[in-house]
């Protein structure tokens, strides 16, 4: 089942990523001078875009019948971007990345939904809260504490721990998104499809998604991933070119 909105919603969040990684590429590859995309502004805008994309994928999980399927293909995609970073931009090295993370999260929930069970009553609602709780309570475990507890060093071992969310302190990645703590933001939007497809869905609020608002960004929503996989080597050529033409 496709909803309208939804796509469109991926879809301009996919143009806000693909902005904000060509002025990644410009401060951190081209040495362009960017003061406010390092600080706050920068962070915000950075979070708004991964929450979004979490959050939707999470949603998108009870719409979707071929899990198992998706969740390889997008953890393949994620493996060819790791391989080709670690290969020829090792300084720039993406490990356990936001495709990755997708890729593994769909995986994920192949078991998880049947531990689940039915999504009905309030058990949708009890899933964001509690899912979207232990976000929070679980957001300083990359860097070593939770809720200002400083977990034991031995977690902190290797990759395995990394891709878990305990990175050892030589692990460096440009893009990281482990499961801990943003499967928890994962399992947030899967709650609230289950509050949408239940009593909430008669009032209208399915109805309102499957309406068209932007046909091109809803074309744009479908297509993510091909477009994500496409879009650095474009924005890398681009201002090679730009840079060489100003010079």
């Amino acid at each position: 089942m496709r909803l309208a909105k939804i796509d469109g919603l991926r879809g301009l969040t996919l143009i806000s990523m693909i902005l904000y990684h060509a002025l990644w590429d410009v401060v951190f590859i081209f040495g362009g001078n960017i003061p406010w995309y390092n600080r706050a502004p920068g962070y915000i805008w950075q979070q708004s875009i991964c929450w979004t994309f979490i959050l939707l994928s999470g949603f998108s999980a009870g719409l979707g019948k071929r899990q198992l399927r998706r969740g390889i293909t997008v953890f393949l995609c994620g493996a060819v971007i790791s391989a080709v970073t670690v290969f020829f931009m090792p300084e720039d090295a993406v490990r356990f990345g936001i495709l990755t993370f997708m890729g593994s999260a769909m995986l994920l929930m192949v078991p998880v939904e049947r531990l689940l069970g039915a999504l009905d009553g309030r058990k949708p609602v009890m899933l964001s809260l509690v899912s979207f709780l232990l976000f929070f309570l679980t957001r300083g475990v990359n860097s070593g504490y939770i809720l200002n507890i400083r977990l034991p060093e031995a977690w902190y071992a290797n990759d395995l721990t990394a891709f878990l969310g305990f990175p050892p302190a030589v692990f460096f990645s440009t893009d990281y998104f482990p499961l801990i703590p943003w499967f928890f933001l994962y399992l947030t939007g899967y709650g609230l499809y289950g509050i949408m497809s239940g009593g909430w869905g008669d009032n209208g609020i399915k109805a309102f998604l499957k309406e068209s608002s932007c046909p091109p960004l809803e074309f744009i929503g479908r297509h993510t991933l091909i477009i994500y996989m496409l879009h650095q080597p474009v924005i890398y050529g681009l201002l090679t070119v730009t840079e060489k033409t100003l010079h």
